[in-house]
Parts: C-alpha cells; sequence; structure tokens
C-alpha cells in the first residue's frame, strides 16, 4: 500500500505558474504508473497527465498539452506536475494516484489504486 500526499496548490493570477509535487510513503514509487486528475465543482475527475514507472514514457490531456509536464524522482518518492500559461478553466483540486504497474488505461480514474487528498489551484482572471 502506498499513500499520497499532494502540496504545491494555491491562487495565481492567469498566465502564471505553479507546481505540484505528490510524496508517496508505504512503498517504493517506482512500482506505480504516477497519474495526475482533476475535479472542477459540479464536474466529474478528469484525466490530467500520466507518466510511466521509470519516466521514458509521459501522456498528457489534450487540454494541457504544451502547458503542463508531469515528471517524476523515484529516489524522491515524489512526482511533479509543472503548470505553466494557466487559465481560470484550470481551477480544480488537483489529485495524484498511483496504479501498480503498467496500464495502457492510463486515463481511467478507475485504473488507479491509490489516492492523495487533492489539493486546491485557483487561476484568477
Amino acid at each position: 500500500q502506498v499513500q499520497l500526499v499532494e502540496s504545491g496548490g494555491g491562487l495565481v493570477q492567469a498566465g502564471g505558474s505553479l507546481r505540484l509535487s505528490c510524496a508517496a510513503s508505504g512503498r517504493t514509487l517506482s512500482m506505480y504508473t504516477m497519474g495526475w486528475f482533476r475535479q472542477a465543482p459540479g464536474k466529474e475527475r478528469e484525466f490530467v497527465a500520466a507518466i510511466s514507472r521509470s519516466g521514458d514514457r509521459t501522456y498528457y490531456a489534450d487540454s494541457v498539452k504544451g502547458r503542463f509536464t508531469i515528471s517524476r524522482d523515484n529516489a524522491k518518492n515524489t512526482v511533479y506536475l509543472q503548470m505553466n500559461s494557466l487559465t481560470p478553466a484550470d481551477k480544480a483540486v488537483y489529485y495524484c494516484a498511483a496504479r501498480p504497474g503498467y496500464s495502457a488505461n492510463y486515463y481511467y480514474p478507475n485504473e488507479y489504486d491509490y489516492w492523495g487528498q487533492g489539493t486546491q489551484v485557483t487561476v484568477s482572471s
């Protein structure tokens, strides 16, 4: 079992940047495919980005491609989401998630076994 704790959320102006972190404990992070999801009020949880266990493959939702970058440091048991050029549409609670092994369906929330508590990102216009 792995425990996930997100941090780095906050309030930023449109066009600004934030870097989210997801610290894992309990198991070696390198065993897990990691994903970031977000959920805005009244909307379903949606896929943002995912990264393979070794970090050699990354995947992004079309809405964030070119603006967000997912990365991981397995030695630090931490996954990151660098978010640039933020817009009010990016406002949501952001969650990191972990799935043991490989998954071709990395964009489905149900594929992930472990979730953090979420961190709020607010973008002002």
